[in-house]
C-alpha cells in the first residue's frame, strides 16, 4: 500500500497556529520562512520537505545569516588549490616532479552536542570533521581541538570538561590520527554553551582531489548515489537545527536525540578501505569521473541535495532502499538523521559493481558491524528537483537549489553602547606572589591535564608535539615512498588560537588578535604562515547587537589577513636603470590595516604585490546563547604555516646557560581583557590593537633568523604576558627545563617619540601586558648578526637580559629586584594549575 504523506496545511494558518505546528513537529522554521517555502514550491508542503528545509535551512547548514558578511574574507592566493567551497580547504605546500603536493584542511564545531552529552559529542565532532578531510581524497593526518568550557569551580563545567577530554581521545585514538595541538579557556559565559571546535588535517597530490559535487555530465548520463557506511537510524536526527537553536535547560533531555552516536572502530575501517579505493581510482584515471562526500549535518539530504545543486544537477532517491538498524522509521528520519561513520559517492553507472564489491566483500563492511554495507539508493537527474520516495509515494519534490538556498537573510545590525574603563589598580607589593597566581591560573597554567590522553604520535610525523612549542609540527611526508628524500623535512605548523576576554570589549579587535597571535605561533617555531581558517562563535543573530559582534569579527578577521598578508619572494630590481627606475616611490594604497589608513611605498619596476593570506576553510556557529546571555564572542583561527626544513623547528624550552635574551615588540599599556586584570576581579578596555603591517615585518624578521640558525628558542608574548613567556620557556612544555634567566625590564616599554607621547609603564604592566610580540634566545657569538639582520628589516631586538645555570627567574626595574623566584616553586605552579582546578 503507498505511504500517505503528511501534508502541512500552512497557507491556512495564523501566524500563531504555524508557530505551534512547526514546533509540534519539531521543524526549526520560523512562520515567515514556511510561508516563503510555500511560495517556492506553489504549495503546502509535506512534512518530509518541511522538515529538510527546517534542517537545510538552518544556520548551521545554509549560513544564511552569515553568508554575505563572509565574502569580506580573502580566500584566494598563489597558494590555494581549493578555497572555501566545499567541505576542506586545500593549500599547497610543495612541488615535487611538476606536481603541486597541499595540505587538506577543516575547521567544524560541535558546540551544542557537547554541552548536551558531552562525550558523544566530542566524539562526533571530531568524527565528522576528519570525514570533511576524507571525503577529498586525503590521508587525513593530525587533528587539534581549540575547547572553551564555563567558571571552572562550578561542578558542571568540570564534568562537561571530564566528558569532551574523553570523548577527544576516545574517538581521536582508535581511528589513529594524532592530535598535535588545541588551546582551552574557561570563563562563566560558556557555563551554558561551550564550545568544542576542532580541525583537521589532510595530505593529497593535486591529481588526487575529489570534489564533493556531482562530477561533470552526472546529469545528462544518469550516475548512481551510493550510500557507505553505518545503517540509519534515529540518532542525530534535527542535529543541524538543533546547532541552531538556543540552548535552554529544560529541554535537556529531548536534545540529547539530536547528538549522534560514534563508533570509532567502524570508522577506522571505513578510513582504510576508502585510502585503497582511493588508489584503485587513481590508478584507473577516474578521480575526475566521481564524486564523494560525508553526511554529517542533515544527513543523507543534506549530503546528496549539496552534491547535485552546486552544479545545476537533480536527483532521485528511494528512500526504501536506504538501509536502516530500525524497521518502521518514517522517511523524514530516514532523510534526515545524522547517523555517523557514513559516506556518499556519486559515480558512473559502470563503476557502481566494482564500488560495491570493494566495500562489501573486499573489506567486509557486514561483517565489521551490523547492518554496514554499500548500497545504491539513487541516481543524479538532469535536474533541477530533489526528489525523495517512500513506498511509491513522493514525500519531495523541490528545487535543489531552492532547498540549499531559498532561505537567506540580511539581518539588521547595530553596535552596542558599552562604556569600558580601565581599572585604577595600585601596583602590587609582592609582585612575586602575583606572579605565581597568574602562572596556576586556569587560562595560563599547563594544559597537560587537556592533552595527556590524546595520541600525539600515532603515525610516526609528528616532530614536535603539543605543549613542546607555540605550534605543532609535522613532516608529511616523511614516510612516504614515492617521495624523493630531499623533500621528506618539508613540514607544517598548526596553531590555534582565540582569546575569547577581548571579545567581551571589541569583537573587532579579538577576531584580528586571533589572526595576529596564531600566525605569530607558527612563526615562533620557524613557520611562515601560509594559511588560516576560521570557526565563528556568536550568539544569536537575530539581535542586532549580537549581530553586529560577527560582523565585526569578520571585518576583524579580514583586515588582519589584508594587513599581514602572503609572504613573497622578495622582490628582483629591475637589470638596468630605465628612465621609468628612477622615478620617485609611488605611494600604493593597500587594504586597511586595522582602524588605520595605512599605505606601501612600492617603487616600480619591482616585481611585489601585497597579496592577502587566505581564509581557505572555516565554519559558523551561531545561536551559543541561553536565556541567561550569550557567551563571550569569538572567533577562533587556525594558522597552517610551512617549513622547509623541520630540523630547524625551534621550541620554547631555553637551551643553554650563557645566551642572550631580546624581545621583539614592546610592551605597551594594553592589557584590556589580561589575565591579570581577570585575577584582580577586572575586565578593563586597552585591548591590544596591534599594526598589522609591523606584525607582518616582526613575524619575517624571526622566520630569517629561526632558518639562518641564529635562534635557540622562541616563545610568542601572549596570556599572562612577557613574564609567563619568559617562565614557560625557563620550565619548557613538559616542565622538564633547568636553564634560568635573569631579565631586565628597564627600558621594554613603547618609548615617546615627537609624534607621540607615552608615559613610562608600571613594572607590573611592562610584566604582564599582553601587548604580542616575541622571547629570543640567541647565543652571544650569534648576537650581532641577528641584531644586523633584524635592524635592517627595520624591527629592532630588544635585549631583555641572558640565561643562567642557577635555576630560578630574577627580574629587575631600574635597579630593583621584582622578584628572584626558584624555577621549582614556578614549576609547581603552573603544571599544577589547571590540574588542581580541574579535581
Amino acid at each position: 500500500m503507498p505511504h500517505s504523506e503528511k501534508i502541512l496545511e500552512l497557507a491556512k494558518m495564523s501566524d500563531k497556529e504555524l508557530a505551534q505546528v512547526l514546533k509540534q513537529n519539531k521543524i526549526g522554521l520560523t512562520p515567515q520562512e514556511s510561508k516563503k517555502i510555500n511560495k517556492m514550491l506553489g504549495r503546502n508542503p509535506t512534512l518530509t520537505e518541511a522538515t529538510i528545509w527546517g534542517i537545510q535551512g538552518s544556520e548551521h547548514s545554509s549560513y544564511k545569516s552569515s553568508r554575505r558578511h563572509l565574502s569580506m574574507l580573502p580566500t584566494s592566493g598563489p597558494n590555494v588549490l581549493l578555497g572555501p567551497c566545499e567541505d576542506a580547504g586545500i593549500i599547497e605546500i610543495a612541488k615535487i616532479d611538476g606536481k603541486r603536493y597541499g595540505i587538506v584542511i577543516s575547521h567544524e564545531s560541535h558546540n551544542h552536542p557537547s554541552q548536551v552529552v558531552p562525550y558523544e559529542g566530542a566524539a562526533t565532532g571530531i568524527g565528522g570533521n576528519v570525514r570533511d578531510v576524507l571525503c577529498m581524497g586525503a590521508h587525513v593526518i593530525a587533528t587539534a581541538d581549540p575547547l572553551r568550557f564555563g567558571d571552572i569551580k562550578r561542578n558542571q563545567t568540570k564534568l562537561i570538561a571530564s566528558g569532551v577530554i574523553d570523548g577527544i581521545s576516545g574517538y581521536g585514538n582508535p581511528i589513529g590520527v594524532p592530535n598535535i595541538g588545541g588551546d582551552v579557556y574557561f570563563h562563566e559565559t560558556f557555563n551554558d554553551n561551550c564550545l568544542v571546535n576542532v580541525v583537521t588535517l589532510g595530505v593529497l597530490c593535486e591529481d588526487e582531489i575529489l570534489h564533493s559535487r556531482a562530477p561533470k555530465g552526472a546529469g545528462a548520463v544518469s550516475h548512481d548515489i551510493i550510500l557507505v557506511g553505518k545503517p540509519t537510524d534515529m540518532s542525530g536526527m534535527g542535529g543541524a537545527a538543533f546547532a541552531s537553536l538556543q540552548l535552554k535547560e529544560d529541554e535537556k533531555e529531548q536534545n540529547k536525540g539530536a547528538v549522534q552516536e560514534p563508533n570509532p572502530f567502524l570508522k577506522r575501517h571505513i578510513m582504510e578501505s576508502t585510502y585503497d579505493l582511493f588508489q584503485i581510482l587513481k590508478s584507473k584515471k577516474l578521480i575526475s569521473k566521481v564524486g564523494f562526500k560525508d553526511l554529517g549535518a542533515g544527513g543523507m539530504m543534506c549530503s546528496t541535495v549539496e552534491m547535485v545543486a552546486s552544479v545545476g544537477y537533480g536527483a532521485e532517491i528511494d528512500l526504501n532502499k536506504i538501509p536502516v538498524s530500525v524497521q518502521g522509521l518514517p522517511p523524514q528520519v530516514i532523510a534526515c538523521a545524522e547517523t555517523q561513520e557514513r559516506m556518499c559517492w556519486i559515480v558512473p553507472k559502470d563503476l557502481t559493481k566494482m564500488i560495491l564489491k570493494h566495500y562489501n566483500e573486499k573489506w567486509a563492511l557486514p561483517e565489521i558491524a551490523k547492518g554496514a554495507q554499500a548500497a545504491v539508493i539513487g541516481k543524479v537527474t538532469k535536474g533541477p528537483d530533489y526528489v525523495l520516495k517512500y513506498e511509491g509515494t513522493a514525500v519531495c519534490n523541490a528545487k535543489a537549489t531552492d532547498i540549499t538556498s531559498g532561505l537567506l537573510y540580511n539581518r539588521p545590525f547595530k553596535q552596542p553602547r558599552k562604556a569600558f574603563k580601565e581599572p585604577k589598580l595600585p601596583e602590587p607589593r609582592n609582585l612575586e606572589k602575583v606572579f605565581l597566581e597568574l602562572l596556576a591560573h586556569e587560562n595560563i597554567a599547563c594544559r597537560m591535564p587537556v592533552y595527556e590522553s590524546y595520541d600525539k604520535n600515532v603515525q610516526g610525523l609528528s616532530v614536535i608535539e603539543s605543549g613542546q612549542a607555540d605550534a605543532g609540527v609535522m613532516a608529511p611526508f616523511r614516510n612516504r615512498d614515492d617521495i624523493p628524500a630531499e623533500f621528506k623535512k618539508i613540514g607544517i605548523a598548526l596553531s590555534t588560537d582565540s582569546n575569547p576576554f577581548y571579545g567581551l570589549i571589541d569583537p573587532y579587535w579579538q577576531a584580528a588578535n586571533a589572526v595576529v597571535e596564531s600566525c605569530r605561533n607558527v612563526a615562533a617555531v620557524g613557520a611562515t604562515p601560509w594559511c588560516i581558517t576560521d570557526c565563528l562563535n556568536y550568539g544569536d543573530p537575530e539581535d542586532p547587537y549580537q549581530m553586529w559582534e560577527f560582523v565585526m569579527g569578520v571585518k576583524g578577521i579580514a583586515d588582519a589577513l589584508r594587513g599581514i598578508g602572503l609572504r613573497q619572494p622578495k622582490p628582483e630590481a629591475p637589470k638596468e636603470d630605465t628612465k621609468d627606475s628612477k622615478k620617485k616611490p609611488k605611494r600604493v594604497k593597500i587594504a586597511p590595516c586595522g582602524r588605520s589608513n595605512a599605505v606601501a611605498e612600492l617603487r616600480l619596476g619591482l616585481k611585489e604585490e601585497i597579496i592577502p593570506l587566505p581564509c581557505i576553510s572555516g565554519n559558523v556557529s551561531l545561536y551559543n546563547h541561553s536565556p541567561r546571555g550569550s557567551i563571550a564572542p569569538q572567533a577562533g583561527i587556525s594558522t597552517l604555516g610551512k617549513l622547509d626544513n623541520t630540523d630547524l623547528a625551534v621550541t620554547i624550552k631555553l637551551k643553554s646557560p650563557g645566551n642572550l635574551l631580546f624581545i621583539v615588540g614592546p610592551r605597551k599599556d594594553e592589557l584590556g581583557g589580561s589575565a591579570y586584570y581577570n585575577l584582580m576581579g577586572e575586565l578593563g578596555a586597552n585591548v591590544p590593537k596591534p599594526d598589522f603591517r609591523e606584525v607582518s615585518k616582526e613575524i619575517n624578521v624571526v622566520t630569517d633568523l629561526i632558518s639562518n640558525k641564529l635562534v635557540e628558542s622562541c616563545h610568542d608574548i601572549s596570556d599572562g604576558g612577557l613574564a609567563c613567556a619568559v617562565a614557560e620557556m625557563c620550565i619548557s612544555g613538559s616542565g622538564d627545563g633547568r636553564v634560568g634567566a635573569k631579565i631586565v625590564i628597564s627600558t621594554i616599554d613603547e618609548r615617546s617619540t615627537p609624534k607621540k607621547k607615552v608615559k613610562p609603564l608600571r613594572a607590573d604592566k611592562k610584566l604582564f601586558s599582553e601587548t604580542g610580540g616575541f622571547v629570543l634566545e640567541i647565543s652571544r657569538r650569534n648576537a650581532g648578526r641577528a641584531r644586523s639582520l633584524a635592524n635592517a628589516a627595520g624591527i629592532p631586538l630588544i635585549k631583555l637580559g641572558f640565561t643562567t645555570n642557577k635555576p630560578k627567574l630574577i627580574a629587575f626595574d631600574f635597579g630593583k629586584t621584582i622578584f628572584d623566584i626558584k624555577l621549582a616553586k614556578i614549576r609547581t605552579a603552573w603544571m599544577e594549575g589547571l590540574r588542581d582546578k580541574l579535581k
